[in-house]
């Protein structure tokens, strides 16, 4: 029987992570269909960029090293600055082009999975949370590199390639579409 620890790992790795590239993808598609790169134009681009760096940073030490109170704190603080940035991007964007309904649903996953994410990272690692709150900090300010990779072996290298179809390289375009129409 499978423990609640490995249940909830598995839900990020198979539920919750493809969904957030999904959601990333849909919302990639918005900017596309709304010419992002004639409303808004390469500083929203840019912003999206930031946006799924900050989610980015934290998932891979997730999946690269195991959890302590240095990557709680990667994690917590990288989500606030996620959110802060989500709010001046809608800010920005909402008065320059339409947002459609399509998009605010992407919006909806985009800013919420992180959240559910993070606090289930923080329940499979009660204990480094614990040593987090209550500032025992000794000999957990550090990368410790996993002993067993999550979902395997291969599971990094098709996570990277899925997010690279659905969110890097559509965004690096969307980049270099915005970045070519300022400079015209």
């Amino acid at each position: 029987m499978i423990d609640t620890s490995q249940l909830l790992i598995n839900i990020l790795l198979y539920i919750m992570l493809p969904l957030w590239g999904i959601a990333g993808f849909v919302d990639w598609c918005c900017h596309r269909a709304t010419k992002i790169e004639i409303t808004s134009g390469f500083k929203e681009s840019l912003m999206h960029s930031l946006m799924g760096i900050q989610i980015g940073i934290p998932i891979l030490l997730c999946l690269l090293f195991r959890v302590n109170v240095l990557i709680l704190m990667i994690c917590i603080l990288t989500w606030i600055l996620h959110e802060l940035v989500a709010h001046w991007d809608v800010h920005y964007a909402s008065t320059r082009r339409k947002i459609s309904i399509w998009e605010m649903h992407a919006h909806s996953y985009l800013a919420t999975l992180p959240f559910y994410m993070m606090i289930m990272i923080i329940v499979i690692n009660w204990e480094a949370f614990f040593s987090f709150i209550t500032l025992n900090w000794q000999g957990q300010i550090q990368f410790v590199p996993m002993e067993y990779a999550h979902g395997g072996d291969s599971y990094l290298a098709y996570y990277l390639l899925a997010m690279s179809v659905l969110c890097i390289f559509p965004y690096i375009e969307e980049n270099l579409r915005c970045l070519k129409q300022a400079l015209k």
